[in-house]
């Protein structure tokens, strides 16, 4: 029988960073934290907290904190059904953890999480991603959901497929003027500076390969992971960068940013992925992200 006590401690170490916050949190004292963790990793018989600055989870401490919270949104489920069964008046609200890109949760993730919070008492907890590395952490335990680039199954979980993402490759009238006035070559795409959201970003890169534009020589790079400072930067003229359309559509019409090869754009397709031990818990949610993709995602094409 697991310590439901202890494992509520470790959920809160876990999630706000500290013993002294999990303890504020639990309205207990941080001793009194660290000794139920304490038993329960003797109960374990592995170390389930990593202290430091901020405390995180080992594989086996995260998996047991998702397991606190599957129980809690399953709890929460049957709370809404059928209230007299667990009517304690102490009942905390659940929080889900969820793993999304960031462009989607600038577009049309945010349609799917208002539908969403407007019908129930659910948290949100969002850990931004690019949409090609989220999978992994719904793979280690970190997230119940996340929106994915892959397709590909993932043990225990369920896919369902959104849609797709259409991106363009675009930079300021300006910006074109300087760096490609003599056209848009591999070797003047070589040297003009490029906008990268993160160290995982990898867009530019496959667009420049798909357009046969790249070269032994790596163009110079800026990284902003800001949405928008991501647009920003390149309606200033700092760099180029692939946007999706439905982000700077306004911008476009505007003519603050043009595309670079028009008719090239790239589409990333889209995918929901969940545990499939709280599908019930998050059947709702499921449908409000299914609703959101079929306003603003194209339908995924064809392999």
């Amino acid at each position: 029988m697991l310590d439901y006590a202890g494992l509520e401690a470790l959920a809160a170490v876990v999630r706000e960073g500290s013993f002294e916050r999990a303890a504020r949190q639990l309205h207990i004292t941080p001793s009194a934290v660290s000794q139920r963790i304490k038993q329960l990793e003797e109960r374990a018989g592995q170390v389930l907290v990593l202290r430091g600055q901020p405390c995180t989870g080992t594989e086996a401490g995260r998996r047991l904190c998702l397991h606190v919270e599957q129980v809690a949104l399953l709890e929460n489920e049957l709370r809404r059904a059928h209230p007299a069964l667990l009517a304690d008046g102490h009942a905390t609200a659940p929080t889900l953890k969820l793993a999304v890109n960031a462009d989607s949760l600038s577009t049309w993730f945010m349609d799917a999480m208002a539908a969403f919070t407007a019908g129930g008492n659910e948290l949100l907890d969002i850990r931004i991603d690019d949409q090609e590395h989220t999978a992994q952490r719904i793979k280690e335990g970190e997230v119940l959901a996340a929106v994915t680039a892959s397709g590909a199954s993932i043990a225990g979980c369920n896919t369902w497929p959104l849609g797709s993402v259409h991106y363009v490759a675009a930079a300021s009238p300006a910006f074109v003027t300087r760096h490609l006035a003599d056209g848009i070559t591999a070797q003047a795409m070589a040297q003009a500076p490029m906008m990268t959201f993160g160290r995982q970003d990898r867009l530019q890169e496959q667009w420049l390969q798909q357009q046969g534009l790249t070269t032994r020589r790596h163009p110079p790079r800026h990284f902003l992971p800001s949405n928008d400072g991501f647009v920003r930067s390149c309606e200033v003229g700092m760099g180029w960068g692939m946007h999706p359309t439905a982000l700077i559509a306004r911008q476009l019409q505007a003519g603050t940013l043009v595309e670079l090869l028009p008719g090239t754009g790239m589409d990333m397709p889209l995918y929901w992925v969940h545990a499939r031990s709280v599908q019930a818990g998050l059947g709702r949610l499921t449908q409000c992200v299914m609703a959101a993709a079929r306003q603003w995602l194209q339908p995924i094409a064809p392999a």
